[in-house]
């Protein structure tokens, strides 16, 4: 058994732990303007909190100034006060995610170290560091790394309440507090936020016939304090909109689990890669974290008699959340992400126990992946797609050098510490070498995001855009030129996921393209954002249109000569810009 005793605390080099702290913060934050926006998840939320923070309406969300009910607003509200706070970006619409993943990180640090002592609470920590999944999660954003900071922190502080040395007003302390981040859960996710650690437990239960664990969750002013933090939303949204409770806890819900309304399908087996991708650097563990499961490591007497398992139930909540979203009939990489703070806390444990031998392996194994990184940036170098071209790839494959050089250079950095700092200074190089790698290779990625995000096209487009200008969305619904522009599109034709918005306004878009034509030319100037392909099919129909900017993926036009010439009865197909 172990237990937090202060002779597990001995030894360790506390200097270096806070300066290793203060640089993963430095790196963690300092990186979050490294890249622009990303269709469709970052731009769509970075778009959505403008609009809230434009309009001071934080009970109706809404995008492209259509009501949007997939999603609570948690995720929007910190965004928002983000840019309150700290004006509109970039960075500061990541901040959330960056705030959730250390939030994350920190309280599996405290959970692990309560349980598993010292070391293996920091080893914890440095393996969820080291993560690609969690660490390029928290730098993406999207709810997926909201919704994971505040299960990771359902998952810590049930475990802490657990402890037998929690007092019974350090339990219910830390019970409560982990109902309250059940209520964030939810108002980030929706259901899943309750319906994950439920499963968890009851899977647990069922395991150990622990039934004691239940009486000491307490249930009543738990459930009091999730209903504190849910109920005022969502009673305000449904007076303010009644078709909200249908379209949000059917459609968003059931129908989302149950079907394949999202077009988001994957076979059972969809998440084994991201999985094995996610947790690459601690793979060779996994037998030593099961070892830790099968022994029960960490377990210690309840107060009801039943001795409670944390490395079991760690386990259970990483199974349980897998196959969950397994069988979903909707599938997306960012799912599985709250699976890693339990899986980080076993391989805190498994590290904590490897020996010098079993870690040299770890070290190859990293070291052999580096290799294979560095030899395969060449062919990077050569790749050739219509939407980036060979110059873009040539960038890139630059950054992935520096990235596989810096994992090289960190593993023969540990392979010296463990000859003659030992294991702990020799874990800690090899995990923030992969840390490294992961935000170096993810800041290359901005060669091509940028491209992506259209921001190239702004100043172009604000030089002739009025506030007043409708500005069209024509088939196409772009994710980052609003956010970018400051302006809101009008939906032409294709509603994207703005279906249910425009279903309840109908008077808001243009359901069909003669109809938008119709308005083009009624001389009210405006702008439209199109694919190359029909902008070349409304050329052919002889569509007045000026080409104020254009890229590989969208041409921007107005009806109106943007030096105040009047507009031709017809545009030519102008030449790709360079």
């Amino acid at each position: 058994m172990r237990s937090s005793t202060p002779s597990r605390y001995a030894g360790l080099p506390v200097g270096m732990i806070v300066l290793v702290v203060i640089a993963i913060l430095l790196v963690w934050f300092g990186t979050l303007d490294a890249r622009h926006l990303l269709k469709p998840d970052e731009g769509r939320y970075a778009e959505i909190s403008r609009e809230m923070f434009a309009s001071g309406d934080w009970v109706t969300i809404r995008y492209n100034a259509l009501k949007y009910f997939e999603k609570p607003p948690f995720h929007l509200w910190v965004t928002t006060l983000a840019y309150e706070a700290f004006g509109v970006g970039d960075w500061q619409a990541r901040l959330c995610v960056a705030l959730s993943g250390i939030l994350g990180l920190g309280v599996t640090v405290l959970a692990a170290t309560r349980w598993f002592g010292a070391r293996a609470g920091l080893l914890a920590g440095l393996a969820l560091l080291a993560a690609p999944m969690w660490s390029i999660a928290g730098h993406f954003n999207s709810l997926d790394m909201t919704l994971s900071g505040a299960l990771a922190c359902v998952l810590a502080c049930m475990m802490l309440a657990q402890h037998p040395e929690a007092t019974p007003a350090a339990r219910r302390g830390w019970m409560l507090a982990c109902w309250v981040a059940m209520g964030v859960a939810i108002l980030t996710k929706g259901l899943v936020g309750i319906a994950l650690p439920g499963l968890a437990l009851v899977v647990y239960t069922l395991i150990t016939r622990d039934l004691g664990l239940w009486r000491r969750l307490h249930l009543v002013s738990g459930i009091v304090a999730m209903l504190v933090v849910t109920v005022p939303w969502f009673w305000l949204i449904s007076s303010r909109n009644p078709e909200f409770p249908h379209f949000f806890f059917i459609h968003e819900h059931w129908e989302r689990y149950t079907s394949t309304v999202h077009a988001r399908k994957g076979t059972p087996l969809y998440f084994v890669p991201l999985l094995l991708l996610g947790f690459l650097p601690w793979l060779g563990l996994t037998p030593r974290m099961w070892t830790a499961v099968r022994e029960r490591a960490g377990a210690e007497r309840g107060a009801g008699g039943k001795p409670f398992q944390p490395a079991l139930m760690a386990l259970v909540w990483a199974v349980a959340i897998f196959v969950f979203f397994s069988l979903s009939g909707s599938k997306l990489p960012g799912y599985i992400v709250p699976i890693f703070p339990a899986l980080a806390m076993l391989a805190g444990v498994a590290l904590d126990d490897i020996t010098e031998r079993s870690w040299q392996r770890q070290i190859n194994a990293l070291m052999v992946l580096a290799v294979a990184g560095l030899l395969a940036t060449p062919y990077v170098a050569t790749l050739d797609r219509p939407s980036n071209p060979n110059e873009v790839f040539r960038t890139f494959a630059v950054y992935t050098g520096v990235a596989f050089a810096v994992l090289l250079g960190g593993t023969i950095l540990a392979r010296k510490l463990l000859q003659s700092r030992g294991l702990f200074p020799s874990i800690t190089a090899g995990a923030l070498a992969m840390f490294l790698t992961c935000t170096i290779g993810l800041m290359g990625h901005e060669v091509m995001g940028r491209r992506a995000s259209g921001v190239d096209l702004v100043p172009a487009i604000r030089a002739v855009l009025k506030d007043d200008m409708p500005l069209y969305g024509v088939r196409v619904l772009d994710h980052t030129l609003p956010f970018y522009l400051g302006h809101t599109l009008t939906m032409v034709e294709e509603p994207d996921e703005l279906e249910f918005g425009v279903q309840q306004a109908p008077d808001q878009w243009i359901p069909t393209l003669d109809q938008f034509i119709a308005r083009w030319r009624d001389g009210q100037p405006a702008l439209g954002i199109m694919d190359p392909g029909l902008y070349a099919e409304l050329s052919a129909r002889q569509v007045p249109m000026h080409v104020v900017a254009r890229d590989s993926r969208r041409v921007v036009v107005s009806n109106f000569s943007p030096s105040g010439a009047p507009a031709p009865a017809g545009t030519p197909e102008p030449k790709p810009a360079s």
